[in-house]
């Protein structure tokens, strides 16, 4: 199916009611696996999911070649400087699933983020139901928040992905989520509970 012009859907996942943005784009949760609601955990375990072949798998072939080496080289350098994982990871179609459900399928399939510090984070973009997220591990929740993500998503990625300048949208989410990552290198950085 092409990738038609209408508007990009956000989706931010948080572990307790969905709220309703300004604008109509849906605000739903960004959150860490384990904290993930029930139904995405459950429908995560059933998705099928591509092979992990790199730090971006375009399965959507949205991306060129030289975006793909470009966001290879950065999330590289990144695990360099902080040992944070960051996988871009384009999907053709959702097959019927939530995109939370794939973002969990996806980061705990792949186990990305080094284990005991939960500290991975995945951009999926999935153009033909024009739809993103940012999947967060446990240890990096107190850096890459609910208003973060949700900020890196409303500008710069859809405004890019509205109009399909895919390879720009990627790149600078990548830049924006690093630049996050890279302010305090301290792991793990867990969310925080808000205090009573």
């Amino acid at each position: 199916m092409p990738v038609r012009g209408a508007a990009f859907l956000l989706l931010i996942v948080l572990p307790a009611a969905p709220a309703a943005a300004g604008g109509g784009d849906a605000v739903d949760a960004v959150r860490c696996r384990a904290g993930a609601p029930a139904a995405a955990t459950a429908s995560a375990a059933s998705i099928r999911i591509p092979r992990l072949t790199g730090r971006v798998v375009d399965e959507a072939h949205i991306l060129s070649p030289a975006t793909r080496d470009a966001l290879t080289r950065r999330s590289a350098g990144l695990e360099r400087r902080t040992r944070d994982q960051l996988v871009v990871v384009t999907l053709p179609d959702l097959k019927g699933r939530a995109i939370e459900a794939w973002g969990l399928a996806l980061g705990n399939g792949w186990h990305i983020g080094q284990k005991g510090l939960n500290n991975g984070v995945l951009l999926v973009v999935a153009p033909n139901q024009r739809k993103v997220r940012i999947e967060v591990g446990c240890g990096l929740e107190g850096l890459v928040t609910n208003a973060r993500s949700a900020a890196i998503i409303r500008d710069p990625l859809l405004p890019l992905l509205k109009s399909k300048r895919y390879n720009a949208a990627a790149e600078a989410g990548v830049a924006r989520i690093a630049a996050i990552l890279e302010r305090d290198t301290r792991r793990p950085q867990p969310r925080r509970e808000p205090q009573r």
